[in-house]
């Protein structure tokens, strides 16, 4: 069982040198993560093994240890790894689209991220119960509501937002509606994007904008 109380994982290192600067050891480290998240996505977290990954990977089957502590902590990076890979396509809209369509399209691009995203598929899936409220946590999630944050900021100063709330509750605030609805879609189904989409737009709308 995963104890997330005891255990921490370790810091997500996402890789942005081209290929041929980043050394044997880091790449190795990478193709244990990838396998991992792969095959955590897949089989989840009790019938996988530091073997199963090690072998999918390539590696020794020691060889993880050298980079992770044990299957728990491998099983976190991973997560924290295969979210922060989801939450980086959501990033450019937050730095773009303009505050009447970025929540919509920070949803539906989140949504579409997911196809790819295996591990955190399971997550939101609820199929991991051990380490759901481990999603509420995960560094790349910090990352977007500081993004958020800072975007709700620059169009309050420039009035197109809601001035008389914090833009780090708002920021709070939406980041934790989008998770509530990814989850939602992956338990329930897309068609609550097509029965429910605009509502959500029009509500986002009514909250933030200035003068509604």
């Amino acid at each position: 069982m995963v104890r997330l109380e005891s255990s921490r994982s370790e810091p997500t290192r996402a890789i942005r040198l081209a290929p041929a600067k980043i050394g044997k050891g880091e790449r190795t480290r990478q193709a244990i993560l990838n396998a991992a998240i792969v095959r955590f996505g897949r089989d989840g977290y009790r019938a996988t093994s530091i073997a199963d990954i090690a072998r999918d990977a390539s590696v020794g089957p020691t060889v993880p240890f050298a980079y992770f502590a044990n299957k728990e902590v491998l099983f976190l990076s991973a997560a924290d790894e295969d979210a922060a890979a989801l939450v980086q396509a959501a990033l450019e809209v937050v730095s773009v689209e303009p505050i009447s369509t970025w929540p919509t399209k920070l949803f539906t691009t989140l949504i579409a991220a997911l196809e790819d995203r295996p591990l955190a598929r399971r997550l939101l899936a609820g199929l991991e119960p051990e380490v759901t409220g481990r999603v509420l946590d995960i560094p790349a999630l910090s990352e977007l509501r500081k993004a958020c944050e800072r975007r709700l900021a620059e169009d309050q100063l420039a009035g197109k937002v809601r001035s008389d709330l914090e833009a780090s509750a708002l920021a709070n605030g939406a980041v934790t509606i989008m998770l509530s609805l990814l989850m939602s879609v992956v338990q329930l189904g897309g068609d609550l994007i097509a029965r429910y989409g605009n509502d959500v737009s029009a509500f986002f709308d009514a909250a933030l904008v200035q003068g509604r």
